[in-house]
């Protein structure tokens, strides 16, 4: 897999990107670049800071590096067939005061429906291909594009639109069923290539029925049809409904399915739109509401094509609890602000002047990163940075004669 990402970097930057991996998989407690170097580069061979430059300034793209991400996962795991996709958003909580990009915004992990919780931290638009594990089971979600949402930028569902659009460009002979929370319905107007949409439906969507045919008569023909009833009121006056098994979260469950034709103007007045009711016969649950733009497709199919979505809602609990994927910090801007203690290891006077370790140049590391450079005579080793993270790392520097002891 590192081989076909070596192309996206030039060969330091890609010296460095497999000490950085390394040290990520490896590498116990926090993620932070300091502590992944204690098991990527125990060695010091290369100086510390050539690896917060890979990661500030380094000469790479992130686009790029999905992109092989994304065509490799669906060569190997989606050789053929359609390809699902679900989207999302999620918060990793970062609280610090410069957090590139970072914001107050609504956490969906503690919020409930009679009280929204908010706090700071980056929002993340990640897009998840659905794979199937051998063993069976809950389907898995592997990430493949991802964008920060920014408060004043695009919204969510603008920047969605972009990855799902660029996916399909990066694939152009595959088609694609996308699946997205009701926030994200609202893309079902949305003109993406060769692409599907199942989705809640909106609390606020106003359906219609289709518009009615041409009369002949002059005047503008009728757009739409008769406003419909909620769809809550919809299920209790349905009739016919239709007994099917659908799949949850890798098992099998009986429901009962009842769909219709709908016209949603607001978002897409020239194309009809698939209104599904799913019903538990038990009672147990209340009833689901879904929207499809896939009008081949069966209520079965478009019930269990969203019960999948759970797949990147696991992925997001994995990556924020095993992965460690909220720990990474690096320096910002044109150079590096003091960091808190807890998560360098070393306090900020400390870490002020500290001199790297810069090895010789050996095989398969042609760049070892800046040489040592002058620092001034208080920077030494902090005792708490030396329990933690060794000698092997941080060199303490000689201070100069008119501070050393006199004979």
């Amino acid at each position: 897999m590192l081989d076909l990402v070596r192309g996206s970097f030039t060969a330091p930057g890609f010296a460095c990107f497999t000490d950085l991996l390394t040290g990520w998989v490896l590498g116990p407690g926090r993620r932070t670049i300091t502590r992944m170097l204690t098991v990527g580069d125990p060695e010091g061979r290369r100086a510390h800071d050539a690896y917060h430059r890979l990661v500030r300034t380094g000469q790479w793209s992130m686009s790029a590096l999905w992109r092989v991400l994304a065509t490799h996962i669906v060569a190997v795991l989606v050789p053929a067939g359609l390809v699902t996709v679900d989207c999302d958003d999620t918060l990793f909580h970062r609280d610090g005061r410069k957090v590139e990009g970072a914001g107050v915004f609504r956490d969906a992990v503690r919020s409930t429906v009679r009280k929204v919780v908010y706090a700071r931290g980056l929002n993340l638009v990640v897009l998840t291909v659905r794979v199937r594990a051998p063993g069976g089971g809950c389907p898995l979600g592997l990430p493949v594009n991802m964008r920060l949402h920014r408060k004043g930028g695009a919204t969510t569902v603008a920047l969605a639109s972009q990855m799902m659009t660029e996916l399909a460009g990066w694939l152009p002979d595959r088609s694609f069923a996308m699946c997205a929370d009701g926030a994200y319905a609202s893309l079902a107007g949305a003109d993406r290539p060769r692409t599907t949409l199942t989705s809640r439906r909106r609390p606020d969507a106003a359906l219609s029925a289709p518009a009615p045919p041409r009369t002949g008569r002059r005047g503008r023909p009728a757009k739409t049809g008769a406003r419909l009833p909620p769809p809550p009121q919809l299920a209790a006056t349905a009739t016919n409904w239709t007994a099917v098994e659908v799949e949850e979260r890798g098992r099998t469950v009986r429901r009962l399915i009842w769909f219709r034709q709908v016209l949603w103007y607001t978002v897409d007045p020239d194309h009809l739109v698939r209104l599904v009711i799913v019903r538990d016969p038990t009672g147990t649950q209340p009833d689901d509401f879904f929207i499809s733009t896939d009008m081949t497709a069966s209520g079965a199919a478009i019930a269990s094509r969203y019960a999948g979505r759970w797949s990147i809602e696991v992925t997001f609990r994995d990556t924020k609890q095993h992965l460690g994927g909220e720990q990474p910090q690096s320096w910002r801007g044109a150079g590096p602000e003091p960091p808190p203690r807890s998560h360098s290891g070393c306090t900020p006077r400390s870490g002020a002047g500290i001199c790297p370790a810069t090895a010789p140049d050996a095989a398969g590391y042609p760049d070892p990163g800046t040489p040592p450079r002058a620092a001034p005579a208080f920077s030494t080793h902090s005792p708490h940075s030396a329990k933690r993270f060794g000698y092997t790392e941080l060199q303490p520097c000689q201070a100069p004669l008119s501070r050393q002891a006199k004979p």
